[in-house]
């Protein structure tokens, strides 16, 4: 069927394997509930019935306000089935972020699920809006006159017809404010989601795989990655029911497709590195009777064991890290998209990794680069548009209809693409010469022991970088801080070697805090908001530079509220 959409895949797996376990969700104190096409979609049919009772003009949104459960993705053919739009928020939002999202979209329902600190966000959702409580929503999320998943399930009468939804139907709006600025709703139709089925052949996703679902559903590339291939060919899927847990999630899903961050394969290592010292492991990793037997137990003890593919992406993967899992029989993969393509721009197919390139384009997407290197890139998965912004649209979708992308990038010979930072992350140092912070950052993180990383340095004659460093060295920093010291410009001077002299880090000044999406120096998908991390810190930078040493430590009363 050259129009079918999600909803006519679903069907398909309904009607064709309808026994067939599909989605693992953990509930809690160990228990696991494991539901099969055939009972998921019981649910999806009285949840869209209840919605279509509700009496809303076609085409209104619904918001699904919750961490990754199975009864997201329920949630989201539900709407669809109703004849709606849904409309993602990240579960870690502001109240005024919230706000912000549902008062734009104008959003008339919003499906609570799980969360935390549920409290903090309510006054986020606007009067009047009708709330839907998913399985697992916070209990003060629960009032008088709300109504619940499971008693809409229990009670309802399942729609016994299977509507269908045109290719070119806006399917969804996916808020994104990047590093700065407030939310732009990215309008995705049904045909431009789709097209991140491309992954399915490409990459040889089938019914037989499994995946891990942890990455937040709010974001495209989970939907990308996940969701739509799921949708298409229906492999099982396995949610993660905390962090804590995450390690025993990872390991009972045991997924033959893993993707991550560059900051969580990082912090998958620093585990590793828990149980077997880094050098015991690199020196049993060279003798070639054993290195079989320790690839597989490490593999094994991160419950990777059975994964043929690791993706990365969203990040610069720092190149040592890529080394070391190469170490380990495992070929990370880069990833490159937009939530303004549905992430489907550019990725690396197995054996053509090349440590710092994204790979080549995906099938019919064709990408080229403007005059001052940014990156263009025409997809099938590029955006209707922004949402109630017409003019911030023409700027981003040039006539031809190639999204600028605002990336710095480098394309080779077989159309392979290397990004080289943001174009106008570039900044220009007091001698004239303009310096690309990425690059820096990425040399920095190879170091283990630095969690993050901000390079800056505007008219000043040499860059600096703030520096964020493992809890480990933190926990130190007060008793051996110079041998700390030491260590870090030891790392510095060997970063500076690989770059030009207008390029070279001046002195590395360690905050005392982490940056997390919470204190909102991070974008929901662990981006750095490099404005609003320089503003906090810009009153003491000044005074810091000015110190003696290439290591400076900036104080925890340093901190802005």
């Amino acid at each position: 069927m050259d129009d079918a959409t999600q909803l006519d895949w679903i069907y398909g797996h309904e009607r064709e394997r309808p026994d067939a376990v599909w989605l693992s969700q953990p509930m809690g104190a160990g228990a696991m509930l494991d539901l099969t096409f055939a009972a998921a979609m019981r649910e999806v049919r009285c949840m869209a019935a209840h919605l279509r009772s509700l009496d809303l003009p076609a085409g209104s949104r619904v918001a699904i306000f919750s961490k990754n459960t199975a009864w997201w993705l329920l949630a989201d053919l539900a709407i669809w089935m109703a004849g709606h739009v849904t409309v993602p928020i990240y579960p870690t939002l502001t109240q005024r972020s919230i706000r912000a999202i549902l008062e734009h979209s104008e959003a008339r329902v919003c499906f609570i699920g799980k969360l935390d600190g549920f409290a903090a966000m309510e006054p986020g959702l606007p009067d009047g809006i009708v709330r839907l409580l998913l399985p697992l929503a916070p209990k003060e999320a629960a009032r008088e006159g709300v109504r619940t998943w499971e008693e809409i399930v229990k009670d309802g009468k399942p729609l016994e017809e299977s509507p269908r939804r045109l290719p070119d139907d806006l399917a969804t709006i996916i808020y994104t404010s990047g590093s700065t600025g407030e939310p732009k709703g990215v309008m995705h139709s049904f045909r431009t989601m789709c097209a991140a089925a491309a992954f399915t052949d490409d990459l040889g996703f089938n019914a037989s795989d499994r995946m891990l679902s942890y990455l937040p559903l709010a974001h495209v590339a989970e939907r990308a990655c996940m969701e739509t291939p799921n949708l298409k060919v229906g492999f099982r899927v396995f949610f993660a029911e905390s962090l804590e847990t995450f390690p025993a999630d990872l390991r009972r899903a045991r997924p033959t497709i893993f993707g991550s961050v560059p900051r969580l394969w990082q912090k998958l290592q620093t585990g590793v590195f828990s149980k077997m010292p880094p050098g015991r492991l690199a020196l049993l990793l060279k003798l070639p009777i054993i290195r079989g037997v320790i690839q597989r137990k490490v593999r094994e003890g991160l419950g990777l064991d059975d994964s043929r593919m690791f993706i990365t992406g969203s990040a610069p993967t720092p190149p040592e890290l890529v080394h070391w899992y190469g170490t380990l029989g495992m070929e990370l993969d880069e990833l490159y998209g937009m939530t303004e393509n549905f992430a489907l721009s550019h990725y690396t197919r197995k054996g053509e990794g090349r440590v710092g390139w994204v790979g080549r384009p995906a099938p019919n997407v064709t990408a080229k680069l403007a005059a001052d290197g940014e990156v263009l890139v025409k997809s099938p998965g590029t955006m209707l548009g922004y949402y109630k912004n017409d003019a911030l649209t023409r700027e981003t979708l040039d006539a031809d209809g190639f999204l600028h992308t605002g990336d710095r990038g480098e394309i080779d010979a077989n159309g392979a693409l290397c990004i080289r930072g943001r174009v106008k992350e570039l900044f220009k140092t007091s001698k004239g010469k303009y310096v690309a912070p990425a690059p820096l950052e990425s040399a920095l993180l190879a170091h283990p022991d630095i969690d993050q990383a901000c390079v800056s340095g505007v008219g000043l004659p040499q860059p600096y970088a703030l520096i964020v460093l493992s809890s480990g060295l933190r926990a130190r920093a007060e008793t051996d801080r110079a041998e700390i010291a030491a260590l870090l410009e030891h790392h510095m001077r060997e970063t500076n070697t690989a770059f030009d002299p207008h390029e070279r880090l001046d002195k590395l000044l360690v905050v005392p805090e982490e940056w997390t999406t919470e204190n909102g120096l991070l974008t929901p998908t662990l981006k750095l908001r490099r404005a609003i991390i320089e503003e906090r810190y810009a009153e003491r930078i000044p005074n810091l530079l000015e110190r003696e040493g290439r290591v400076v430590w900036m104080d925890a009363s340093a901190q802005r509220p």
